[in-house]
């Protein structure tokens, strides 16, 4: 299985990859400073939006590149490594 995380803080990025692996999940991670997300998201099962820390524009790419796929995407306000795995069980039952 394999997702993307877009928003969370840089220094948190190796946390949310093992948590996501612990989970037999393959973790993209994007901390939404980056220009065009919607063109490297490729192929995955769910989106994780930490909607604290990520910009408006990088929220609105994100939304209009997977709307019509039915690629579910969860929205979180906090961004800590809980949450993370809170929406990572969400989406896999």
């Amino acid at each position: 299985m394999c997702a993307a995380l877009v928003g969370g803080m840089d220094r948190l990025k190796r946390d949310y990859m093992n948590e996501a692996k612990k989970n037999g999940v393959k973790l993209k991670c994007y901390t939404g400073k980056e220009r065009k997300i919607s063109g490297s998201l490729g192929n995955v099962d769910f989106v994780v939006l930490f909607t604290n820390k990520v910009s408006h524009k990088a929220r609105k790419d994100v939304l209009a590149a997977l709307r019509g796929t039915g690629v579910p995407v969860i929205m979180r306000h906090s961004c800590g490594v809980s949450s993370l795995r809170d929406c990572i069980g969400e989406a896999t039952t």
